[in-house]
């Protein structure tokens, strides 16, 4: 535990020096550790700010409220609006870059509107290996990455979540539902609340770990290895596709390479066939 506390008396001292702060708060681990810090660091100075769009499922709202109430950090939340963005509906490669701008424009105007120093957001070393280009969009807001500073890695995260009793510690990853929406196919409020509707019915037949891919009228389940013999079960698979036939899609498809993340980016690394010289 020596390195952790290590590292966490470093992101202390760097929130200390950043002055009063808003963190983006989803509620996630990476977040709600670094809003329980930022609270240790300035008390009343630091203020988590969670946003709400039809692209935030509904169970994080839930979690980030339970979240901030068990660990005494001061919240809010406001309204985000990326999907009025041509460039985030058409949903391109780069989509996350416009959303994440959108997000940051916001939590801007609420620094400069309560007089707070800086925004800072939850990315952590391991969140550099996949294709992210809504950490562009905080470098150009010049939001700070505590936790990648100090060199924290997903696992460091978690187990200082842990110590700090934070209810969120070992929830599983999540992202926001529009990546469940595969790249050039229009993201729009009805899609969303879709997914959104269709992972918590799964959520209730017990799966922990899942994603639902959205490809119009067919639903492509994603479940976590650990989980997929019970998935494979004849029972379980026909409660699963009756529970999505019940939220509108027309065929459930079982990804049999089971839940990755970053699954929809896959695609980005396909390269073209060679043609004949």
């Amino acid at each position: 535990m020596g390195d952790l506390e290590a590292k966490q008396d470093e992101l202390l001292r760097q929130l200390r020096h950043a002055g009063p702060v808003i963190v983006a708060y989803s509620g996630g681990v990476d977040s709600a550790y670094l809003a329980w810090a930022a609270h240790r660091a300035l008390g009343p100075r630091a203020l988590a700010v969670t946003a709400e769009s039809p692209s935030y499922p509904a169970s994080h709202r839930e979690m980030a409220l339970r979240v901030a109430a068990h660990a005494g950090f001061a919240h809010r939340f406001v309204s985000t609006h990326e999907d009025q963005r041509p460039d985030y509906r058409r949903n391109a490669p780069d989509r996350c870059y416009h959303c994440k701008t959108e997000l940051f424009e916001v939590l801007d105007r609420l620094r400069a509107e309560l007089g707070f120093d800086a925004v800072a957001y939850g990315i952590n070393q391991d969140d550099q290996g996949d294709f992210r280009p809504g950490h562009r969009a905080a470098g150009e807001h010049r939001v700070l990455s505590p936790l990648l500073d100090c060199g924290m890695t997903k696992a460091d995260v978690r187990a200082l979540a842990g110590a700090a009793d934070l209810p969120c510690a070992d929830l599983p990853a999540s992202a926001c539902l529009s990546s469940r929406i595969p790249y050039g196919m229009e993201v729009t409020p009805a899609k969303l609340a879709q997914i959104d509707r269709a992972e918590d019915a799964l959520r209730a037949l017990g799966f922990r770990q899942l994603r639902v891919r959205h490809h119009g009228e067919l639903a492509r389940v994603e479940i976590a290895p650990d989980e997929m013999a019970h998935a494979l079960d004849p029972a379980r698979a026909a409660a699963i596709s009756r529970a999505l036939h019940e939220q509108g899609f027309r065929w459930v498809a079982l990804d049999l390479d089971g839940y990755r993340t970053g699954a929809l980016n896959e695609v980005l690394q396909i390269q073209p066939p060679s043609r004949p010289a």
